[in-house]
């Protein structure tokens, strides 16, 4: 596993962004990570937080939106437990939406050939400033939340009124999921302000023998 092999690197969006395998690319062990502005986003080690901001979504769900592709756990895991529903995934990494349709990693390829989903090129809080349709959720995950940013630009998605937009594209009693690397104070509270219907999901991973507690936020149109 000390092999390190950058599958693919880009700097054309304003920031860096790079996939990276640890591994060998026969060895079935090997680790895919996403690496943005030098620090670590993710990786296929384990995925289980991005999956539960999937299942969260109502079995009946027709369309949903999903602010950022990662390496494609959530649009993935959407697709596979609803087979009617169409997920529009936004991301601000034009480079990423490109090495999905290049088939560099499995889980994003098995996001780009699905004609259930669509990739757009974009940044989320853009879309949702600006759409004249609803989904029956959002799922947001486009940073590590609040209080640990890696887009510095990001910070206005966790303000009353980015939040307040999200709501608002939302089908009446639609979702709206926000995946954070810790439980927000703040966050709950601007929810609260907006919806009577609030709650908070936690997901405890095991991460090289340390417990970490991830939180994915929950308001209802």
């Amino acid at each position: 596993m000390d092999e390190l092999t950058t599958l693919g690197f880009d700097d054309s969006d304003g920031f860096d962004i790079a996939l990276r395998r640890r591994g060998r690319r026969e060895d079935p062990e090997a680790i895919v990570e996403l690496i943005v502005n030098g620090m670590f986003a993710m990786d296929t080690a384990d995925a289980s937080s991005e999956v539960a901001l999937a299942d969260i979504v109502p079995n009946d769900a027709t369309s949903v939106l999903v602010g950022g592709l990662g390496l494609g756990f959530t649009a993935g895991a959407l697709l596979d437990r609803l087979p009617h529903c169409r997920v529009t995934v936004v991301e601000l990494s034009g480079a990423l939406i490109t090495w999905a349709r290049a088939s560099l990693v499995d889980t994003l390829t098995r996001v780009a050939d699905d004609p259930r989903a669509t990739l757009v090129h974009a940044d989320v809080k853009d879309v949702l400033r600006d759409a004249t349709h609803s989904w029956d959720a959002i799922l947001l995950d486009v940073d590590n939340g609040p209080s640990f940013l890696v887009h510095d630009h990001n910070a206005p998605l966790y303000e009353p009124d980015l939040l307040s937009s999200a709501i608002a594209r939302l089908s009446p009693g639609g979702l709206l999921a926000v995946w954070c690397e810790r439980a927000s104070a703040p966050l709950d509270a601007r929810l609260r302000e907006l919806s009577s219907d609030v709650g908070t999901v936690t997901v405890r991973v095991n991460r090289d023998g340390h417990h970490i507690d991830y939180a994915i936020h929950t308001a209802r149109a």
